[in-house]
């Protein structure tokens, strides 16, 4: 039997294969980068959320704080678990998509709550080697413990709902490209991640935020910046997306701002959007139906879960 075992010494130095991958590139050349590049631009517009996606979301502050909320704990999960960067920006696209195209109109804040689980386990498979079980997902940052089957369930329901598609195309798809010509990826990627917690950026397409982002921060990286990649980037915009570009570029004017702000904020367990608690506190035994959208999902609450706990 040992014969067929292999000797992958690799695995144990897991931390910093994973540090490798995720500052490497597939694309080595300009050319390669600019080919993929517009595969991206071509396909990005199908991955977006619904036109007035961002006036229905401003009309509605439930739900806008549910979102903000759910991205917060997106990007603690992030650290939390090492994932990838293409992970919770995935998981964002998702839940995007499906609030826009669901409305989610009525929705307690559980029910959010469990969406944005589903959408951080969809996007953990697709991006992951070894994504996180789900019971380890509800680890820490959520009010509520949901049953495997249940989340499962949501999870289906996601997937039908955003047809199934995947690989979606974010701000962080184009700067991945761009990674060879990078040494060192934290400020952009920190700013990446604070305007993703700001509803105000859903206005603009994802090459639109990358290159704002990149402009924003390129003289603080100059050095470390290939100035030939970067000015082929604006080049590649839409002559459509200039106006958007500018916009975009101005909202962000204030970047070291930003970043501090985003830094206290990922790093503080004081939050104040959404309620602490259901209305109601259900047990196992007292347990209810709610539709999201058509199917019944139990949940056990937050009293509960710290039951399991101790």
């Amino acid at each position: 039997m040992e014969s067929l075992l292999c000797d992958e010494i690799w695995l144990e130095k897991e931390e910093e294969l994973k540090n490798d991958v995720e500052n490497s590139c597939f694309f080595k050349s300009k050319e390669d980068c600019e080919e993929a590049f517009e595969i991206l631009l071509n396909k990005e517009i199908s991955y977006m959320p619904k036109i007035g996606y961002l006036k229905f979301i401003k009309e509605n502050c439930s739900i806008e704080n549910a979102r903000f909320k759910a991205i917060h704990w997106l990007i603690k999960s992030q650290r939390r678990w090492n994932l990838s960067f293409g992970t919770v920006f995935g998981a964002a696209s998702y839940l995007d998509q499906f609030i826009s195209l669901n409305k989610c109109q009525g929705w307690k804040y559980w029910m959010f709550e469990l969406l944005s689980i589903a959408c951080l386990s969809v996007a953990s498979k697709f991006h992951e080697t070894s994504p996180p079980q789900l019971l380890e997902l509800q680890m820490e940052g959520v009010e509520h413990l949901f049953e495997s089957t249940m989340i499962q369930r949501m999870e289906l329901t996601l997937l039908e709902t955003i047809g199934w598609r995947l690989n979606s195309t974010t701000p962080y798809s184009y700067i991945e490209l761009f990674q060879w010509s990078i040494n060192s990826l934290k400020s952009v990627n920190d700013l990446l991640l604070r305007i993703l917690l700001d509803a105000k950026f859903l206005e603009f397409k994802p090459c639109v935020i990358a290159q704002s982002v990149v402009t924003c921060i390129s003289e603080d990286l100059s050095p470390l910046i290939d100035d030939s990649c970067f000015n082929n980037f604006t080049r590649l915009i839409p002559q459509d997306q200039k106006d958007g570009l500018s916009k975009c570029q101005r909202m962000m004017m204030n970047k070291q701002l930003l970043i501090e702000e985003f830094q206290e904020l990922i790093t503080s367990e004081v939050f104040n959007y959404g309620p602490s608690s259901p209305v109601t506190v259900l047990t196992m035994e007292q347990h209810d139906l709610c539709d999201i959208p058509e199917g019944d999902i139990n949940y056990i609450s937050n009293a509960n879960k710290r039951k399991r706990e101790h």
